[in-house]
């Protein structure tokens, strides 16, 4: 995949995603920008980050969104795809929480861009366990995003972290862009 300019990484809450992402640009050959939805609700103003007009965590850890959310990521999004056309590599980290309609809206964002879709996998137990060690997210987020996420997406590459490290994973998809 010569040309590739965009890697969107799609898993669940604590699979792992965020590692991978560092790992790859620490192997990639030249260097690559990472950014991810955890960076787009950072800038957002803390009064969006429990409402349902932005973004509100349940205490089971479902993730809601609303049209002020959905707004400001198209923006970041738009944002995210010039960058990559202005001839930065960019790798992102996110959760499609609405499967393969999170999908098609990174493909209406990045179209004429070849990009390479990855899917990071977890088993749930296991993501719920990094979750706990973490203590900084909603308990529950890890399990109810587990599956999901994949619903009716398309993947180039699949690595799943439950057995095997950020840095093996990161090297498998390294190698899909050469």
């Amino acid at each position: 995949m010569v040309g590739v300019r965009v890697v969107v990484v799609n898993g669940g809450s604590s699979s792992g995603k965020s590692e991978i992402v560092r790992a790859l640009q620490a192997v990639l050959p030249d260097p690559w920008l990472g950014t991810g939805v955890d960076a787009l609700i950072e800038m957002m103003p803390a009064s969006m980050r429990a409402t349902e007009a932005g973004v509100a965590f349940a205490p089971d850890g479902r993730v809601s969104v609303g049209p002020q959310f959905m707004r400001l990521q198209a923006a970041w999004m738009a944002g995210v795809a010039a960058m990559a056309r202005s001839g930065a590599g960019v790798i992102i980290d996110d959760v499609f929480l609405g499967g393969a309609g999170s999908q098609q809206r990174w493909q209406r964002v990045l179209a004429g861009l070849e990009v390479l879709w990855v899917g990071v996998r977890c088993e749930s137990a296991v993501a719920a366990s990094r979750e706990a060690a973490r203590g900084d997210r909603v308990p529950g987020m890890a399990v109810s995003q587990a599956e999901v996420v994949h619903e009716g997406v398309a993947y180039d590459v699949e690595v799943d972290t439950t057995h095997t490290d950020s840095l093996a994973c990161a090297r498998s998809i390294a190698a899909r862009l050469r």
